[in-house]
């Protein structure tokens, strides 16, 4: 499984015309109390049954907190045929402690 470092994930998402796809998988709490711009949330329990959702020709990046439930749906994705899967590597808290240091943390 591919994974991404959070400064890594800012300088791509800092390429004009990136076609990543950033696929939360916390729950709705989480995600209005903080999360990355332009992220789409579908908590973890729901993947399975919103996988028509996601794009198949475009790089997913899983994210949650500390990147264990996203590494978890990453790997399902990948075993129901999405073959572009990365996983933020340490979450949403590695990427206010790496990268935006203004977002909330908890």
């Amino acid at each position: 499984m591919k994974k991404i470092s959070a400064t890594e994930l800012s300088s791509l998402l800092e390429q004009p015309n990136h076609s990543l796809f950033l696929l939360d998988v916390r729950e709705p709490n989480e995600f209005e109390y903080c999360h990355l711009p332009n992220s789409h949330l579908i908590p973890m329990q729901s993947i399975p049954n919103r996988l028509d959702e996601l794009p198949k020709d475009s790089p997913i990046i899983t994210i949650c907190h500390h990147g264990m439930r996203s590494q978890q749906v990453a790997q399902f994705l990948l075993q129901n045929g999405f073959t572009d899967v990365i996983n933020l590597t340490g979450g949403v808290n590695a990427w206010a402690a790496q990268v935006d240091n203004s977002m909330p943390t908890y």
